[in-house]
């Protein structure tokens, strides 16, 4: 029996599409976003390094790929709850990633109001600049002595979060487009 969509081969390609007046899942909708921030901040407990980390904060990846991708959805305040996630995970001092996340949210809101054009070239650019901000900041706060080795021994860490946004990104659009997917009927 043929359903309202036809083909077997319009149902899969509407699949991810919508219309006027489609049905979203809202927990979907409202959850996949905060579910992914917080998994992003527990990923690099999985590989743990003696001196320093090895994978950047995937965590703060994550919320600088949905506040630069979906600038309204993420609330300015935000940066408190998830960022205190992220402090009690990640072994960086409690407050540290409250602080900066709420910061970096803050300093997004300005600019995203102040250049309200965007493209992939500026978005990668703007998260390659809180990325290298945040890694430093992290530094500073965590009450280490800044000395040439240590920074020097930061920069695979900078140098992996700046080329690993793009992927970010990627995840994030799949993300975006599996919470906007239209709910299925069940007859």
């Amino acid at each position: 029996m043929k359903d309202a969509l036809g083909s077997p081969q319009l149902r899969s390609a509407n699949r991810f599409s919508g219309g006027i007046n489609r049905t979203v899942a809202p927990w979907r909708a409202n959850t996949v976003p905060y579910i992914s921030i917080l998994f992003g901040s527990l990923v690099p407990i999985l590989i743990l390094a003696p001196t320093m980390p090895l994978l950047p904060p995937l965590g703060f990846m994550m919320l600088l790929g949905w506040r630069i991708m979906r600038p309204g959805f993420l609330p300015l305040w935000v940066g408190v709850p998830l960022g205190a996630f992220d402090d009690l995970f990640s072994g960086q001092p409690f407050g540290s990633a409250i602080l900066l996340w709420s910061v970096c949210m803050i300093a997004l809101e300005i600019i995203e109001t102040r250049f309200p054009w965007r493209g992939f070239w500026q978005d990668w650019f703007t998260a390659g600049l809180a990325l290298v901000a945040y890694i430093l900041a992290a530094m500073v706060v965590s009450g280490a002595t800044l000395t040439s080795h240590l920074l020097f021994a930061a920069i695979p860490q900078i140098i992996l979060a700046i080329l690993l946004y793009p992927l970010a990104a990627r995840v994030i659009a799949w993300l975006d487009r599996y919470r906007l997917a239209r709910a299925r009927r069940v007859e």
